[in-house]
């Protein structure tokens, strides 16, 4: 059984438990506040000190990049981190600057379009990505973040649009007559906006606006051509180019119409009897022209250059709206002589040329002899006269064979006792010896001459 105890003693008991406790208790509860209250204002200096605050480390690069190619934009931060003790938590962001539309926030995509994603590294670098970029994505993108006031970069992606050429507005290919007017157009888009030139196709210059001064290159959408002829004819060439690969280029070509022009290089040709002769005959014309020969009776003249020894052989050669034609006759006789006529068609007209094969002497072949004589003075020995030696047959006369007759004839002095030679003058003392040795010198000559001579 447990004492009794009155009720004055249980109060004042109570009363001292209460106030022990209030004792214990009340001082560790005020230094618990105190701790707190320090951690809050050490994260509020820290919070206000600038250098720790979240920064850029570097401005967002302007991107340029072709259509349909992969575009990236990059954000570098600083000092991004979360103070849990104030509740602060920050975050980047990126947005479209011209639509003020969100495409993320944070490790979220917001925006609805597939073609846009984020990575990031470290929290540090983010990366916006655009695949495949359209030209309604030109603009600015900004990165920013959270703080108060918040902080922000932009850049810039620009798409460049290679040249293209827009055929509902672009001249296709022209026939006209001669002498009209003409104007050609190239109409071109692209970003930057492409540049336009004309030139010819097979490098020519051009005669444009009715100037006389050529041009190789046009600028421009519009070519205008005044009084078109068929200088003007071939294909133009429209050219656009803005810098961004590649360049394009139409091909238009224009064709003049016009009627049967011919000329003759000759209109008199000779020719002898059995000789090859070849007529000749240009011409220009389009549309393209039907070209013949015909004889003088009227007749239509029809080769086959693929049967040996035809008579005629017709060859016409096609250059552009030129045409060159070209009539061979094989082994001339009495009856070819006379008028041909050359022939240019088409569906604005006709036209022909007239060209005269003469009969002209064949050449003569001959046959010429060569005859050479040779005179040589001989001083002999002793006495010996004249008639003697005249009327005394020559031992020393040379055939020739085909090369004719070589004939020796000896000249005779006044003197009995020996002849002079002229091209030694009058003859001096003592010039018996040089007389001697120059008349064996001549006749070793004409020993050598004879035999050169003598045929084989």
């Amino acid at each position: 059984m447990w004492p009794h105890r009155s009720p004055g003693r249980s109060w004042r008991t109570s009363f001292v438990l209460i106030f022990i406790v209030q004792l214990i208790f009340i001082p560790l509860l005020a230094t618990g506040r105190r701790a707190r209250n320090v951690e809050t204002v050490k994260s509020v200096e820290e919070f206000n000190n600038e250098a720790l605050m979240p920064r850029f480390a570097e401005p967002i690069q302007n991107v340029t990049v072709t259509i349909g190619r992969d575009a990236l934009l990059a954000c570098v931060v600083d000092n991004l981190r979360n103070y849990k003790a104030l509740r602060v938590l920050w975050q980047v962001a990126w947005v479209r600057v011209d639509t003020q539309t969100i495409l993320s926030i944070h490790h979220n995509v917001i925006t609805q379009n597939p073609r846009i994603s984020l990575s990031y590294n470290d929290h540090r670098s983010w990366y916006l990505h655009i695949k495949n970029v359209q030209e309604a994505d030109r603009g600015w993108y900004m990165c920013q973040v959270n703080t108060d006031p918040m902080r922000s970069r932009k850049g810039y992606l620009q798409v460049v649009v290679p040249p293209s050429i827009v055929d509902k507005e672009t001249s296709t290919d022209l026939v006209v007559r001669e002498t009209v007017n003409v104007t050609l157009t190239c109409k071109a888009v692209g970003y930057p906006e492409p540049y336009v030139m004309w030139r010819r196709e097979d490098g020519d210059d051009i005669f444009y606006n009715g100037e006389n001064v050529p041009v190789n290159v046009v600028d421009g959408e519009v070519l205008h051509i005044t009084k078109v002829s068929r200088l003007h004819m071939g294909a133009y060439l429209c050219i656009a180019s803005n810098g961004v690969p590649p360049s394009i280029s139409k091909r238009v070509e224009l064709r003049v119409q016009f009627p049967p022009m011919l000329s003759i290089p000759n209109q008199l040709e000779g020719a002898y009897i059995g000789q090859d002769v070849s007529l000749e005959c240009h011409t220009e014309a389009y549309p393209t022209s039907i070209n013949y020969w015909t004889t003088e009776s009227g007749d239509m003249i029809v080769s086959d250059v693929d049967v040996s020894g035809d008579k005629y052989e017709a060859v016409s050669v096609d250059n552009g709206y030129n045409k060159y034609m070209m009539l061979k006759i094989r082994s001339v006789s009495s009856t070819d002589f006379g008028s041909y006529q050359c022939v240019a068609k088409n569906s604005l007209g006709e036209t022909d040329g007239l060209i005269k094969l003469d009969e002209i002497p064949a050449p003569s072949t001959t046959t010429t002899s060569t005859v050479i004589t040779t005179t040589t003075n001989v001083k002999k020995k002793g006495r010996l006269n004249n008639k003697q030696w005249r009327d005394r047959p020559s031992d020393n006369l040379v055939p020739q064979g085909d090369h004719g007759t070589s004939e020796w004839r000896e000249t005779a002095g006044d003197d009995d006792d020996g002849y002079t030679l002229p091209s030694l003058g009058p003859p001096r003392d003592g010039g018996d010896s040089l007389m001697r040795k120059s008349s064996i010198f001549d006749v070793m000559l004409v020993i050598c001459l004879a035999i050169t001579l003598q045929p084989r």
